[in-house]
């Protein structure tokens, strides 16, 4: 499965283009590891490939990282995949819920 579509590498991309230090974009996707960690990511430099979002693995927290590297995760034969069927919200309303 590819992490991303054309669609939200172009939008992560023209997020990450717009950032001047002040805005705050809301997450684009959402990528989960079946037996656990999650990254909500909203922008995405396409030189590096190093992503911005809000990760949840042991608690919640903003920061970078890097999709070749999610790409590569092998865990218990289980890779890093896309939800497919989340719906985009706010980090305000995702905090609310994982709080």
């Amino acid at each position: 499965m590819k992490l991303l579509t054309k669609a939200q590498e172009l939008k992560l991309i023209d997020n990450f283009k717009k950032q001047d230090g002040t805005k705050e974009f809301n997450p684009v996707v959402k990528l989960f590891h079946p037996t656990g960690g999650t990254w909500y990511i909203s922008e995405l430099d396409p030189n590096t490939n190093d992503a911005f979002g809000l990760a949840i693995i042991y608690e919640a927290e903003f920061g970078y990282t890097n999709l070749d590297e999610l790409k590569n995760v092998n865990h218990l034969g289980l890779k890093v995949e896309r939800d497919m069927y989340w719906t985009p919200v706010t980090y305000e309303q995702i905090q609310k819920e994982v709080a």
